[in-house]
């Protein structure tokens, strides 16, 4: 397994919670995928520089998982085309450990 982390922007208008329910439905995405989630992380609401699906601003949360790299194309097919998810970016994590989220995406 593979350590990923992704970072999801979500739709301010299609979600009532700030997010919560989507970071519980992607936790049980990843684990019943035979995955396990290391980290959750909501960073808030941002302001876009420039409007995003006529958008000006988005929920951004960050996971850090390991998953089979077979099955992380089931987890990109699965929010591809989610009305909540303005836009989504996955990467390998090259993250040192204990490094906090916030000073690994420079957000302070």
């Amino acid at each position: 397994m593979k350590k990923y982390e992704a970072v999801y922007i979500l739709d301010i208008r299609k979600v009532d919670d700030e997010g919560e329910a989507f970071s519980k439905e992607f936790t049980a995405l990843i684990e019943s995928l035979g995955g396990k989630m290391e980290a959750t992380t909501s960073l808030g609401r941002k302001q876009f520089t420039y409007d995003v699906n006529k958008r000006k601003a988005g929920i951004y949360w960050d996971f850090l998982f390991e998953l089979d790299p077979l099955k992380l194309v089931e987890v990109k097919n699965k929010y591809k085309l989610n009305e909540k998810v303005l836009r989504s970016l996955t990467i390998i994590s090259e993250r040192p450990e204990g490094l906090p989220v916030v000073a690994a995406l420079n957000l302070e």
